[in-house]
C-alpha cells in the first residue's frame, strides 16, 4: 500500500493493491478495480456515529456500521444515491 499526502490541502490519497480484487464491479458490495470510495473526515467518533444514524434515518443504505477497522481507523460506510461508497471517518 502506498499513500500520498497533500498537506497543503489537508487531503490524503490512499493507493492500494490487492491481487484478489475482481475486474468487475457488478456487485457494489464487493471490492473492484478502480475508484471504490471517497472518505470524509468529520473530526470525531461521536460525529461519525451521529452522521451515520442520520443518513440511515434519511434512507441511505449503511453498508458498514461505525467501527474501528483493522488498520486503526474509526469509520462507517454508506452508499450515496448512485451506490458509490462514502466512508465517514474521524
Amino acid at each position: 500500500m502506498r499513500e500520498f499526502y497533500a498537506h497543503y490541502f489537508g487531503a490524503r490519497i490512499e493507493l492500494m493493491h490487492m491481487s484478489a480484487i475482481p475486474e468487475t464491479n457488478d456487485d457494489p458490495l464487493k471490492q473492484h478495480i478502480g475508484i471504490i470510495h471517497i472518505a470524509i473526515s468529520v473530526g470525531s467518533k461521536k460525529r461519525v456515529i451521529e452522521l451515520t444514524h442520520r443518513l440511515e434515518a434519511d434512507g441511505y443504505e449503511v453498508i458498514g456500521k461505525p467501527r474501528t477497522t483493522g488498520d486503526g481507523y474509526f469509520e462507517s460506510v454508506v452508499f450515496d444515491p448512485e451506490r458509490n461508497r462514502i466512508e465517514i471517518t474521524v
